[in-house]
């Protein structure tokens, strides 16, 4: 049977990361995420849970949270769940995790928006920070980077072969 083991989180960072460097030389940082949700209750009244899920980068990705994200700053990270497990003081011990194989930068270093007032209603627009992945040989082929999503359309929404009228897609101003 086919696996599928993907993770999109889009929280707050709840302590400053730590860049550190592994004996062979890899970066490797850790960081808190703080994701809310709000739900109703049963009685009407609105409940607002936090998870914490901790988070840890490699590599160049790590480089980057390490220089450009603090306490607080609002991110989206894509990643994959690991479960780390540990034997102490003969206790097996396990905790759930994730490793961001990808990082989104929602705001500047203070948490301000960048680029005025961002999207719909004031909201920050995404600073993507895209890290080149490092395949593995079981690593399947990324795709996240073609012009073309997998229904055949590129991002506008049109099949390739589709023409502007009066002119290519260069001649749009956004």
């Amino acid at each position: 049977m086919a696996s599928f083991n993907k993770v999109i989180l889009l929280g707050n960072v709840t302590r400053d990361p730590e860049l550190r460097y592994v004996s062979t030389g890899t970066p490797v940082t850790e960081i808190g995420l703080a994701v809310n949700s709000r739900r109703k209750g049963p009685n009407g009244d609105w409940i607002e849970e936090t998870t914490f899920v901790d988070v840890t980068f490699w590599s160049r990705e790590a480089e980057i949270a390490g220089e450009y994200v603090t306490k607080g700053s609002p991110i989206m990270i894509e990643g994959r769940l690991k479960l780390d497990t540990w034997e102490k003081d003969g206790k097996k011990n396990s905790k759930l995790r994730v490793v961001g194989d990808r990082l989104v930068l929602l705001g500047n270093r203070q948490g301000a928006p960048e680029g005025g007032k961002g999207g719909a209603e004031g909201a920050p627009r995404p600073k993507r920070v895209d890290a080149p992945r490092q395949s593995t040989p079981d690593d399947a082929p990324d795709y996240s980077h073609s012009e073309y999503d997998g229904a055949g359309r590129d991002g506008g929404g049109r099949a390739p072969d589709a023409v502007s009228p009066g002119g290519s897609d260069d001649d749009i101003p956004f």
